[in-house]
């Protein structure tokens, strides 16, 4: 897997929304999308 620098064009992924929805980040083409992560909730990370 290659990392991701900032900057740098996110390869294709599909995602389940809180809407029960599948997304596709190129359902957003041509809009600003942000990624956020964050280690798993109640983790010491």
């Amino acid at each position: 897997m290659e990392i991701l620098e900032i900057g740098m064009q996110a390869p294709e992924f599909n995602i389940i929304g809180s809407d029960d929805k599948t997304h596709k980040l190129s359902d957003y083409i041509g809009k600003k999308v942000i990624l956020f992560f964050y280690p798993k909730d109640n983790t010491p990370g």
